[in-house]
C-alpha cells in the first residue's frame, strides 16, 4: 500500500511538471511504462497490462524530416550488427550511417503518423537515398499497407 501511495505521489508530481512545458518546445515527450508488480521500458507501439503508470524519461528532437526508410531483408536475421549484438527481425532496433549505437529514435511515418522507437544497433543503409533501415518488426507497425517496402519518416533523437 505504502509502495502505491508513493506511484500516484511521483505521478501527480510529473503531471504538474508537464503541464508549464511551452508550446515552443517541438520535443516530444518520451515515455517509460511501469508495471505495480515489475519495471521495464517498453520500446515500440506496444502496450502493457492494465496496471501501468506512465512516467517521463526524456524528450525527443528531431534529428531530419523527409527521410527515407526501409526494412532489412530476412537473410540478416541471426548476422552479428556492426555493435556486435546478434540481429533479430522481431526486435525494435534500427540502422543508421551516423547515430551512435544505444541511441533511442522515435521513427514517425508522415503518410498516417504512425511512429515507434527503435535502437540503433548497425551501420546502413549502404544505399545514398535512404536514411535507415528498420527491423521488420518496427517497419511493418508503421507501415500504411503490409506491402510497403519504403516510406517516408521523420526520425527524433532522444535526449536524455
Amino acid at each position: 500500500m505504502k509502495k502505491l501511495i508513493t506511484l500516484f505521489f511521483l505521478l501527480a508530481i510529473i503531471g504538474l511538471g508537464s503541464s508549464q512545458s511551452s508550446k515552443k518546445d517541438k520535443q516530444k515527450s518520451v515515455v517509460q511504462k511501469d508495471t505495480l508488480k515489475k519495471s521495464k521500458t517498453v520500446f515500440g507501439n506496444k502496450e502493457v497490462i492494465s496496471d501501468t503508470i506512465m512516467v517521463v524519461v526524456g524528450k525527443f528532437k528531431v534529428y531530419k524530416t523527409d527521410a527515407h526508410a526501409s526494412y532489412y531483408a530476412d537473410k540478416f536475421n541471426g548476422r552479428r550488427t556492426t555493435s556486435g549484438r546478434k540481429f533479430d527481425n522481431n526486435k525494435y532496433t534500427a540502422a543508421h550511417k551516423k547515430l551512435p549505437f544505444g541511441t533511442k529514435v522515435k521513427v514517425t511515418n508522415e503518410a498516417n503518423g504512425k511512429s515507434v522507437i527503435v535502437e540503433i544497433t548497425d551501420r546502413g543503409p549502404f544505399v545514398k537515398s535512404r536514411e535507415i533501415d528498420l527491423s521488420k518488426r518496427a517497419f511493418k507497425d508503421i507501415a500504411s499497407r503490409r506491402d510497403d517496402g519504403a516510406m517516408q519518416v521523420t526520425i527524433a533523437v532522444l535526449n536524455n
